[in-house]
């Protein structure tokens, strides 16, 4: 390669990739980004419901601590991007942020169309070309450099970065390419399975509550020895197949390797009342409805479809009068109420998880620059690494700590 201006290549028009191809235009870098799409940030325009949870308001320590697979390979990235620095990244660039939940952060307008927006504007300050096509092969020069090969015409460059993403939701474009890429130069990847996967459950009661989304409630895992591996309070959502939701994506994370053995869910649906307090609570429900039968008398309790489900794990007839239930039958209401249990032996296909496990072997990388130890000039960033975290806005992180590392180095290597 001749000239002074580095030439960088970033293939994939994610978080990542526009990141990476903004940061490297800032620096100085001519800068190509690939994007098999039409448009930009396809993936990053569904996430969180369509609302965007680009980060996590926690400290780095706290962030490492929600990292999965391989937290210390970060440690470089999430020092010198942190969550606040993404924060302050998407405000300086006029998009007002707001904190949530367990320090959630999503655009004030709730539309993740604003944050690929942002970028956009991004990589138009920095003069990045986009070009709408599939990069189809990628090879190392002898002289140095790098030569990209995209709808049937060879580019050279100084750098490229890889920030495919992973294998998961492939109708947005992560298709696994940057696994092939690194496949075929020799480099080590580690198969991806789901992570943030809804799980499955052979249970008829989730078909029969399919639907039913529960707030604000507490969910614990255990193992066939009754281990707990994981616990977590918020959202849940019932469905044909099993569970999904917010805490139900984060568990499957966390128990992924346990489930072929059957994993119990348990979920408090009154997390904010002891076994007392819920007691006193359905000795006052069961006065104030004396005359009702059982299956009128949980209203102000339970939502309505899940209802008869409860009652029939309760063992009492549905139409016994409220006002001839045992305080023993009551204690195992409330019992039921602390610890409504599904049993979950598996995962949706690797189509429908929000993200990959797997990906290039943290081993061949340095984690101080996201470059491949075999090659020069040779970046990657993002979901194709063997990373991931929780739900929360920690891998979306993770995507922008990592391109920037990438970026930056891609700009100024000699």
């Amino acid at each position: 390669m001749t000239g002074q201006q580095r030439k960088v290549a970033v293939i994939g028009g994610g978080a990542a990739g526009m990141m990476a191809a903004g940061y490297a235009a800032e620096l100085g870098a001519a800068v190509t980004l690939y994007e098999k799409n039409r448009v930009l940030g396809r993936k990053l325009r569904i996430t969180g419901k369509g609302r965007c949870n680009l980060t996590n308001a926690c400290d780095n320590e706290t962030f490492i601590r929600h990292v999965l697979r391989n937290p210390r390979f970060l440690y470089t990235a999430i020092h010198a991007f942190s969550t606040a620095d993404t924060m302050s990244f998407f405000e300086n660039a006029g998009l007002p942020l707001k904190v949530e939940r367990g320090n959630r952060v999503f655009p004030v307008s709730d539309q993740s169309a604003d944050v690929v927006e942002a970028l956009r504007r991004y990589l138009e300050r920095g003069g990045v070309r986009c070009r709408y096509q599939a990069v189809t092969a990628l090879a190392p020069l002898t002289e140095g450099g790098w030569r990209v090969t995209a709808g049937g015409q060879d580019a050279l460059f100084d750098a490229v970065i890889v920030a495919t993403g992973g294998a998961s939701y492939p109708l947005t474009g992560s298709t696994g390419d940057g696994y092939r890429f690194a496949d075929r130069l020799g480099l080590g990847v580690i198969p991806p399975p789901p992570s943030l996967v809804p799980l499955v459950s052979p249970d008829p009661v989730c078909a029969a509550m399919q639907g039913l989304s529960l707030r604000n409630v507490g969910i614990s895992a255990f193992d066939r020895d009754n281990k707990k591996l994981y616990e977590d309070f918020g959202e849940l959502l019932f469905t044909h197949f099993g569970l999904s939701g917010p805490t139900v994506l984060s568990l499957s994370a966390a128990v992924g390797d346990k489930l072929s053995g059957g994993v119990r869910v348990s979920i408090d649906l009154k997390p904010a009342l002891t076994p007392q307090m819920l007691d006193e609570r359905l000795r006052s429900d069961f006065l104030k409805y004396a005359n009702r039968i059982f299956a009128n008398a949980l209203d102000d309790l339970l939502p309505q479809k899940m209802i008869a489900p409860f009652i029939a794990r309760t063992k009492i007839a549905p139409d016994r009068r409220v006002n001839s239930l045992t305080r023993e039958e009551r204690l195992g209401i409330g019992r039921l109420f602390k610890d409504f249990s599904i049993t979950v032996n598996g995962t949706r296909p690797l189509a429908e998880a929000i993200v990959t496990a797997g990906g290039v072997d943290v081993r061949e990388l340095d984690p101080r620059t996201m470059r491949s130890k075999r090659y020069a000039g040779l970046f990657f960033a993002g979901e194709v690494i063997d990373v991931d975290a929780y739900t929360g806005g920690f891998n979306l992180q993770i995507a922008f700590a990592t391109a920037r590392l990438a970026a930056g180095a891609a700009a100024r290597e000699e």
